[in-house]
């Protein structure tokens, strides 16, 4: 690996921690709110998903074994606002029930050992692809693991690091080769290029004239706005 993607990515790093300050991401009050909300976030709004995550709070099932312990319709009611429903209770009732049942609800436990390890054993569960292990990994393991989400390609596509062919694993190497390994600056990093994203880097409407980072990014030199 050449050291431009790693001088440009530490570089970007410094640059959005001094426009943005710290960050904190993911908003949960524990660690298994954060799986729900890593399962039902996938592909809708996050609005959407308070209020399914909300539901889940006013019926006390918020938890693994009693997650696990109702019906796949009964959850089914419950996240009905997160979209794509059927689906995403589904996915939620079965790892809810892996948990209880051969992990005693220890969801520390179930995302231990060797980081590797533990990303392999999320991405066989039903419905857990590489966004979301890394998010449950990051945000309620505190593992370090980067979560390369469609703002982050967005972004470093535009500045000119991504070209559109890398795999979600190739852009998510890339991160951690060029950041020292911790929790807190993965953490951040992820939380501010997701606020560029909403409040600079928007996907129909750029705001390249007041980018922090217009200096760097290819788009913003090219565009003239």
């Amino acid at each position: 690996m050449n050291n431009r993607p790693v001088n440009l990515i530490s570089h970007i790093q410094r640059r959005l921690h001094d426009h943005f300050g710290s960050l904190q991401w993911w908003p949960a009050e524990s660690p298994f709110e954060v799986v729900v909300g890593a399962i039902l976030t996938q592909n809708t709004a996050w609005s959407n998903v308070e209020r399914a995550i909300d539901k889940l709070k006013q019926a006390r099932v918020l938890a693994p074994e009693l997650l696990a312990a109702l019906t796949v319709s009964q959850v089914e009611e419950l996240v009905r606002t997160a979209g794509f429903f059927r689906q995403k209770a589904a996915r939620l009732h079965n790892l809810a029930k892996h948990l209880s049942e051969d992990w005693h609800n220890d969801l520390a436990a179930f995302c231990s050992g060797p980081l590797d390890q533990a990303r392999t054993r999320l991405l066989t569960m039903p419905g857990i692809g590489p966004e979301t292990a890394d998010s449950i990994l990051l945000y309620a393991a505190g593992r370090p693991s980067f979560v390369v989400d469609a703002y982050t390609r967005r972004i470093f596509g535009r500045i000119g690091l991504l070209n559109g062919a890398e795999t979600y694993d190739d852009i998510r190497t890339m991160f951690m080769q060029s950041i020292a390994e911790d929790v807190g600056a993965y953490n951040e990093y992820h939380a501010q290029l997701v606020q560029l994203a909403k409040s600079y880097c928007r996907k129909n409407r750029t705001l390249c004239q007041e980018c922090p980072l217009n200096r760097v990014c290819r788009t913003a030199k090219t565009s003239g706005t």
